[in-house]
């Protein structure tokens, strides 16, 4: 049968379509049934936490650190439990990466700290010494994007279905509801940072893209 399909390329061509196009609905079809995307315990992103991952991309944070622990005893003895496909369920686009110039972070919300972080991104050499990781300063006065982060987080729940606003879900409700609930936990996340010009920000209902950020690495666990 090979043999007289070898001879034949337009067949030969024809049965290779077939298969990888019946191969491919059978990897589709799953997809869209809702009990095949198991979200493991995860929630979707507060409106704080998908501003500070827009400013995670807009800095290139993922183009040095991956979110993806590989199920091998060094990444989990270093990491923590590897990675599960549910874990991603709300990331769009998911932040997986091959190349680690830092460490993972996927977990890196349960070991470090509000605190560690401000020191970080202000100083990485203080905190890390011998990093090659740059400074971002200027995150600490450049203001966070929320209204486009709830813009994206209205679309998710009415394409996606994203479960924003059920019972143990992030709330977003109006605009102004959604911006009152992120200045709360941009004020919770400002109390344990020692940054005065951060802190007057906030008070003054602006929220400094490190604020954000945190809120989004604090967020990986």
């Amino acid at each position: 049968m090979f043999h007289w399909l070898e001879q034949r390329p337009f067949f030969f061509a024809v049965m290779v379509f077939i298969f990888v196009a019946f191969a491919g609905i059978i990897e589709a079809i799953p997809d869209f049934a809702k009990q095949a995307r198991p979200t493991v315990g995860t929630k979707p992103y507060s409106v704080l936490e998908l501003a500070g991952r827009h400013v995670y991309i807009k800095d290139s944070c993922n183009a040095c650190h991956s979110q993806l622990i590989r199920p091998f005893k060094a990444e989990t003895d270093r990491y923590g439990m590897y990675s599960l496909s549910g874990e991603y369920a709300y990331d769009r686009p998911f932040l997986w990466g091959s190349k680690r110039t830092g460490p993972d972070l996927l977990r890196v919300g349960n070991y470090r700290t509000t605190d560690w972080h401000e020191n970080h991104m202000l100083d990485p050499k203080a905190v890390v010494p011998g990093s090659i990781m740059p400074a971002y300063k200027h995150q600490f006065t450049n203001i966070a994007d929320v209204e486009t982060a709830y813009a994206e987080a209205v679309t998710v729940k009415n394409v996606f279905n994203t479960p924003y606003d059920q019972e143990g879900m992030p709330t977003l409700g109006t605009w102004e509801e959604a911006s009152a609930k992120a200045l709360e936990e941009a004020k919770a996340i400002a109390a344990d940072m020692k940054n005065e010009e951060v802190k007057k920000a906030v008070a003054e209902g602006k929220i400094p893209e490190i604020v954000a950020l945190i809120a989004y690495l604090n967020s990986l666990k």
